[in-house]
């Protein structure tokens, strides 16, 4: 073999090997990225699953029983920075359930951003809860970029478990929405305030859209949910689950 022909196997070899061990690395970074998502995903899904549980465990200062039974879906958003809507970015971000049968589906992420909200002065943080009371609400809520008060009919929520929606206006709301900061938990109304889908998230705990997974025919069962987001919807159960 000439030496000529030698280099050009060497070289084509060296190039195959360098080729190879950079996807090597390309797919160890990926698995990297995605077990992070994972620990991210599971971190986010029990915030939300404390809050809503420390928030339905004060009876005379949490959501009403009666519209949580009739709400299609829920949301909550954990620890939202004021920070970020002054600058009208992304203020923070959280899960949502909705319905299925038996219980509450697989938690999709959304970021929540866009507008003032009315954070208390001084407040670091606030936590959301958001109910939607029916299909179109949750419909409307998986448009690319939903903006309450605008596509959405949105009032504040009602605070008591034996209390109710009083007023047409609560009546007739696709959105009741709260919010608890230094401990006061009150309905809030929400306007300018954008939802999105955080498909990236989505797409790398369940390889599916927020679309997917809210909506899909084959909703996530329980037992095909990555263990550590399941805590959300089986804390909803723990006080809503239609009969």
């Amino acid at each position: 073999m000439s030496k000529s022909i030698k280099g050009t196997v060497f070289l084509s070899l060296g190039v195959s090997l360098i080729f190879l061990v950079n996807l090597c690395v390309a797919a160890q970074t990926d698995r990297e990225r995605s077990a992070k998502k994972a620990r991210e995903a599971a971190d986010q899904s029990a915030k939300a699953a404390r809050v809503f549980d420390q928030i339905m465990a004060t009876r005379e200062k949490s959501v009403p029983q009666d519209l949580l039974d009739r709400a299609e879906a829920v949301a909550v958003f954990p620890g939202v920075i004021k920070a970020g809507f002054i600058v009208g970015g992304r203020g923070g971000s959280g899960v949502i359930s909705r319905r299925v049968a038996g219980g509450w589906s697989a938690p999709a992420f959304f970021d929540l951003g866009g507008g003032s909200i009315g954070l208390q002065i001084g407040a670091a943080s606030t936590d959301y809860i958001l109910l939607f009371m029916n299909e179109h609400a949750v419909e409307s809520l998986l448009s690319d970029k939903f903006e309450i008060g605008g596509e959405g009919s949105a009032a504040a929520g009602p605070v008591g478990r034996s209390a109710s929606a009083s007023t047409d206006v609560k009546l007739n709301a696709q959105i009741l929405s709260y919010s608890r900061s230094k401990g006061a938990f009150a309905g809030l109304e929400l306007k300018g305030v954008v939802i999105k889908p955080d498909n990236d998230d989505n797409t790398r705990v369940y390889g599916m859209t927020a679309r997917d997974i809210l909506t899909g025919a084959n909703k996530i069962s329980m037992d095909k949910m990555p263990k550590g987001v399941r805590v959300f919807p089986q804390t909803l159960a723990q006080y809503s689950r239609r009969k």
